[in-house]
């Protein structure tokens, strides 16, 4: 198995700006956020808990879609990216239902 290798400034750089395009853009899912914001800052799992608070158990299971994050949990990731938790609109054909259709 390849060792990981941190990534260089420049790759940070890149990444940092891939990751707040697809944020922008709505394109970022849990489990590939978790793992992506981890990578960008050049952290293994185990210094990337340590930060969080979390366990490693924890990061791993974001990372694989397992978990079933509080709110609390997605804060403190996303803080550390400068990020807030938060409803996207889903890009869709259909039009969102009224909200007397859905009493």
């Amino acid at each position: 198995m390849a060792r990981w290798k941190k990534p260089t400034k420049e790759e940070t750089r890149a990444l940092r700006r891939d990751l707040t395009a697809k944020a922008a853009a709505g394109q970022l899912q849990l489990p590939t956020a978790v793992a992506e914001v981890r990578k960008t800052f050049g952290l293994t799992q185990e210094q990337f808990a340590g930060i969080t608070g979390l366990t490693r158990r924890q990061i791993a299971e974001l990372e694989t879609g397992i978990a079933n994050p509080t709110l609390e949990t997605l804060q403190k990731i996303g803080r550390l990216f400068g990020f807030s938790v938060g409803f996207v609109p889903k890009k869709s054909e259909e039009p969102a239902p009224e909200l007397s259709a859905l009493r």
